[in-house]
């Protein structure tokens, strides 16, 4: 396995940083935040190319503003999108398909 690059590092270490983040929020909302998180990281891995450096600097300077907003604790809750449902049903249908 090769050394993981600034950029992955960075990536790797706000996406621990949100789920943290996740677990802190009341018990009945943690799993709602938790595929927001998800999601997000998700949907931005796969819309950006790795070659593009200043749009990875600009997600991650825009993810990390958003994680510091979502760690208030006035922040209890998160809307999840039917995008975000569908996107977590195909991905449990293919996990319980591999199985």
């Amino acid at each position: 396995m090769s050394v993981p690059s600034g950029f992955q590092r960075e990536v790797l270490a706000l996406y621990r940083r949100a789920l943290r983040m996740a677990r802190t929020k009341p018990p009945h909302t943690q799993d709602k935040f938790s595929l927001f998180v998800r999601y997000m990281f998700h949907v931005q891995a796969s819309v950006v190319s790795p070659r593009k450096v200043s749009a990875i600097e600009h997600l991650l300077r825009r993810t990390r503003r958003q994680i510091e907003l979502y760690e208030n604790p006035s922040i209890r809750d998160c809307h999840i999108s039917q995008d975000m449902r569908d996107w977590e049903q195909s991905r449990r249908r293919c996990h319980s398909q591999a199985s």
